[in-house]
């Protein structure tokens, strides 16, 4: 059986799934065709339906759990490794500040939209193009995940608040970054088959 897999190119997705997509497991069968995409676009194919085997975010995942199953294996959960809210030195931040977002349904923004509910002036952006927009200050403050954690302060950025220590401060648990769900309509069999590769 050939299935849709759609992760991001981010490095803790492309080893999660090297193995099984340069066939150095046994699939028991099963192929894949692989998508990369973003992760707010990632979110996004899974609101339609769009792909059998999706990594994407939490947050995301509690607006399609009714289409899709959550894998035992390959969820990203984390201590000190959370999203950072950063800006330019100097600049003032409002509740009317503009913030780049790497998505609605993001993790990142679900922590952010607790730990700073007023701030609603969002701009949805590319991950990999935050600290850039910050940098031209296109937006006041920008939202960052992945790699962009350790490379914002060579950039001149300075941090605003690490939002994964907010999460873990006020609840004690990991930063629920990300899991790996397929489609409920898949026959219980081969959900099974995923499983066990993954």
């Amino acid at each position: 059986m050939k299935l849709t897999l759609g992760f991001s190119p981010c490095p803790n997705d492309t080893f999660i799934f090297d193995a099984l997509v340069h066939h150095k497991i046994d699939t028991e069968g099963l192929e894949f065709e692989v998508v990369f995409a973003d992760v707010a676009q990632l979110n996004k194919w899974a609101f339609q339906g769009k792909l059998d085997i999706i990594k994407l975010s939490y947050n995301a995942f509690t607006h399609c759990v009714n289409n899709y199953v959550l894998m035992d294996s390959g969820s990203a959960l984390g201590n000190n490794c959370g999203p950072l809210l950063i800006k330019k030195p100097n600049t003032i931040l409002t509740k009317e500040s503009k913030i780049a977002i790497p998505g609605k349904y993001t993790t990142a923004n679900m922590l952010l939209s607790i730990a700073f509910p007023e701030n609603q002036n969002k701009i949805e952006t590319l991950f990999s193009e935050i600290e850039n927009q910050v940098l031209e200050e296109r937006v006041d403050a920008g939202l960052i995940i992945h790699e962009g954690r350790f490379t914002y302060k060579d950039k001149g950025l300075d941090k605003v608040s690490d939002l994964g220590k907010f999460w873990e401060t006020e609840t004690g648990l990991p930063i629920p970054l990300g899991g790996i769900v397929v489609k409920r309509e898949l026959p219980f069999s081969e959900q099974k088959k995923i499983e066990r590769a993954l």
